[in-house]
């Protein structure tokens, strides 16, 4: 089967079986900074936004997002233009191994973009679906609480 989805801004047409699930995709079609690890919609590695919200591309079906805006970390910033997140974990420590980092990253940007300026709690209760198990989370949250004070900031 053949059909359109808009990743990370641009219009793209990819060809998919019935039963292929985003992550594979993604990957299959360059998207390699989606990860891939438990194919259970547990680890938050393979975490991209679909209409803004943060979805497990593991067990999502390419089918059920057709034509959807679909955002992964790359969408976002990029090394020489990174979003306050990905700047906030970088100099905060919050990316070690990296795996998990991108999820966590586009976790963080759903959580900012409904909710500017979350509890500590809000952050853990919107990390919870993402799992790391570098940097112990503190790090994260503390990543996440600078990326606010760089938002609000404009630096």
């Amino acid at each position: 089967m053949k059909a359109h989805f808009t990743i990370n801004g641009e219009k793209k047409e990819f060809e998919f079986s019935e039963g292929e699930v985003l992550l594979d995709l993604l990957r299959r079609n360059g998207y390699t900074e989606v990860k891939g690890n438990c194919y259970l919609g547990t680890c938050g590695a393979c975490t991209v936004l679909i209409g803004g919200i943060p979805r497990a591309s593991c067990v999502t079906l390419a089918a059920q997002v057709v034509g959807q805006e679909i955002l992964t970390v790359k969408g976002i910033g990029s090394i020489k233009h990174p979003h306050p997140i990905q700047k906030a974990f970088a100099e905060k420590g919050a990316v070690q191994c990296g795996f998990c980092t991108p999820g966590a990253v586009l976790t963080a940007y759903a959580l900012l973009k409904n909710n500017p300026s979350p509890t500590v709690e809000d952050i853990k209760i919107a990390l919870d679906g993402n799992l790391c198990r570098c940097t112990g989370y503190i790090q994260q949250i503390e990543a996440i609480k600078y990326a606010i004070e760089l938002i609000k900031g404009g630096k």
